[in-house]
């Protein structure tokens, strides 16, 4: 019998270097994307999907994550004492009761695959689970008469195949070599499907690369997987890669399925990407008067 797909990790314990000087004294995943920090609209993501077991995997000096989600009585307490129930249903809203979150640190910078490991023991033994990269938010398209969270259709899919997903989405030829590169045997999938990949490029010259398909911090993967990183030598950058484990995924009997996504992507994880998510975002919100120079 299938086990059901409910936990996600997330690493947290990156240094944000890409986002220096913000990032100096602030956890990068704490830097606010219009009225709430990058984290919140992860973890509203994972709970839209499903996926309601949160774990982060940190370090020494990202306490405010954790303090972030927690229940600050004596704050909520004034806000109901004055009679300002919107601000406290926002923050209520920051930790639903449905959400089980669990903080466990990386000991030492080993990578991705390394982070992700580390969580192994909170999974139960067949049990499936997702990653989100929380350096990129995913958004639904506006003005789609169903804003379908891609994430959620990703699961779906695991449920329908148990085939491992990895979220992908088209970039421009031109801008394949910042990435790493989806191979589908020269075919592409329909945005909202999936189609088994038969390898990831890491940064391909435009001529090279297999498709225009690029690999955006989304995955949904089988409890295999902690079993080839446990063992997983190190890869580039002397790191435990976990795209090293899915490559191996890829050539087992089950395989891996590059999901493509309907939505939107925005990636925070640099200065750039980061002000566009705010400015895009904040316009959706109806904060546009403040926009204006």
């Amino acid at each position: 019998m299938m086990k059901p797909l409910r936990k996600v990790i997330i690493p947290v314990a990156g240094f944000g270097t890409r986002l220096l000087p913000i990032s100096k004294s602030i956890p990068k995943e704490m830097v606010p994307v219009v009225d709430r920090p990058v984290i919140q609209h992860v973890v509203e993501e994972a709970l839209a999907a499903g996926l309601n077991e949160v774990v982060l995997v940190t370090r020494s000096g990202k306490s405010a994550i954790e303090d972030h989600f927690d229940i600050h009585f004596e704050l909520e307490a004034s806000l109901e004492a004055k009679g300002k129930e919107s601000l406290l249903a926002a923050l209520r809203a920051i930790a639903p009761p449905q959400l089980k979150l669990t903080v466990i640190r990386q000991p030492r910078a080993l990578g991705l695959g390394h982070a992700v490991h580390c969580a192994a023991h909170l999974l139960n033994e067949d049990e499936p689970f997702a990653v989100i990269l929380p350096d990129v938010l995913v958004k639904p398209k506006v003005g789609e008469i169903e804003q379908v969270v891609d994430l959620h259709a990703m699961v779906r899919n695991w449920e329908a195949t148990e085939r491992a997903q990895i979220m992908v989405e088209a970039v421009p030829r031109e801008e394949v070599e910042r990435y790493g590169i989806v191979d589908c045997g020269g075919d592409e999938p329909h945005a909202g499907e999936s189609m088994p990949m038969i390898g990831v490029v890491e940064k391909p010259k435009p001529e090279a690369a297999p498709s225009r398909l690029s690999v955006i911090g989304r995955y949904i993967l089988p409890y295999r997987t902690m079993a080839l990183l446990e063992d997983m030598p190190p890869g580039a950058g002397g790191e435990i890669q976990l795209t090293d484990a899915i490559e191996q995924l890829i050539q087992e009997e089950r395989g891996v399925d590059a999901f493509r996504m309907r939505g939107r992507s925005f990636d925070c994880g640099h200065i750039g990407g980061w002000l566009q998510a705010n400015y895009v975002l904040a316009r959706e919100a109806g904060y546009e008067e403040y926009l204006r120079a």
